[in-house]
C-alpha cells in the first residue's frame, strides 16, 4: 500500500511482524498494559488482505508514534468502512497527527468504492469530538447505550461505554470542506434552543434538567469540557452527565436530528443538533 507523507512523519501500512507487534504495544500504552480487546497481530495482518487498514504514522527517526486500524464490510447492503482503532503517542499529540491519519484511511478505502465510514467516540469527550467534527466534517445520527459493555480499560472506568456512532460521507462538501482546513463555525446561532445546560459554579459543573419537548431546527447540548477531571474528582457527577446527555441524545436523535458541530469552551462545552440533511 501507498506510504503517505506529512508533517515529517510516514502513514504507510505495517508489514512485518514485528511492526504488527510494535502496534499492539501501543494499544495497551494508550488503553492499559493487559487491555483485553487489544486487536492481535493476527487480525491486522488478514484486516488488510480483506480490504482493511492497518497502518502506522513513523517519525523521522522510525519510531512508531500513531496508528488507525479498520475493517471494510457490508452494512445494510452497502460496503463502508469500520474505523475500529485510532491513537496517537502523548508527545506526538496536538499536532493535527490524528487527522492526518484519517485522511490517509479516506484516501486508501475511497478506491475500494467506500463513500460512508463509521467509527465509536464517547459523546463526554469533547476533545475528541471536536476532532469529529471540526477537523473531520462528521455528523452523528446514531447513538449506543453502553455499545462495550464493561471493559478493562482505565479510560472506560465507572460511567459505561456510551457512543456516539459517526458518519463520515467521504464524498460530500462538508467532509472536503473541513479537511482542507477551513475553519468550522465558532458559536451556535442565536435561535439555537438549550435541551441540557449547566449549573453550579467553578469547574466541576453540574447538568441541568433535559428537555424533551422541543421542536425547533438547531438544538444545543451542554457537556464538561473535561470529564476526566469530573470523573476524578466526583464519579457520581459524572453518571449524572452520563445519564442526561443520554436522554436528550437518544429522544433527538429517534426524532430525526442529527448531531452536527460542537462548541468547544473551558468549562463547558455545547453541542448543535439540526434535523437531518442527506448531503
Amino acid at each position: 500500500m501507498d506510504a503517505s507523507l506529512t508533517g515529517g512523519y510516514t502513514i504507510r501500512a505495517f508489514e512485518t511482524i514485528e511492526e504488527f507487534q510494535e502496534c499492539v504495544e501501543l494499544q495497551e500504552d494508550t488503553w492499559g498494559h493487559g487491555f483485553s480487546e487489544r486487536v492481535a497481530p493476527a487480525i491486522l495482518k488478514v484486516s488488510q488482505i480483506l480490504g482493511g487498514i492497518a497502518a502506522g504514522a513513523y517519525s523521522e527517526a522510525g519510531d512508531l508514534d500513531g496508528f488507525v486500524f479498520g475493517m471494510t464490510g457490508l452494512r445494510e447492503g452497502e460496503i463502508v468502512h469500520w474505523s475500529d482503532m485510532l491513537a496517537v503517542r502523548g508527545p506526538a499529540r496536538d499536532r493535527g497527527l490524528g487527522t492526518c491519519l484519517k485522511a490517509y484511511q479516506r484516501e486508501q478505502v475511497l478506491p475500494l468504492g467506500v463513500e460512508k465510514m463509521h467509527w465509536t467516540f464517547d459523546p463526554l469527550q469533547s476533545r475528541n469530538a471536536y476532532l469529529n467534527f471540526a477537523k473531520l466534517g462528521i455528523v452523528v445520527r446514531e447513538y449506543a447505550e453502553d455499545m462495550y459493555g464493561q471493559t478493562d480499560s482505565p479510560l472506560h472506568r465507572g460511567i459505561g461505554t456510551d457512543r456516539f456512532i459517526a458518519l463520515w460521507l467521504l464524498m460530500s462538501h462538508r467532509v472536503v470542506y473541513r479537511l482542507s482546513g477551513a475553519a468550522p463555525p465558532h458559536a451556535p446561532p442565536e435561535r439555537a434552543v438549550s435541551v441540557l445546560g449547566a449549573s453550579g459554579e467553578g469547574a466541576l459543573p453540574r447538568p441541568g434538567e433535559p428537555d424533551v419537548s422541543r421542536g425547533n431546527d438547531e438544538l444545543l447540548v451542554t457537556i464538561p469540557s473535561d470529564i476526566a477531571a469530573i470523573m476524578d474528582d466526583s464519579m457520581d457527577l459524572a453518571l449524572e452527565w452520563r445519564r442526561a446527555t443520554r436522554t436528550v441524545f437518544v429522544h433527538y436523535l429517534a426524532a430525526g436530528y442529527e448531531v452536527k458541530e460542537i462548541f468547544r469552551g473551558e468549562r463547558t462545552s455545547q453541542y448543535m443538533l439540526v434535523q437531518t440533511d442527506d448531503e
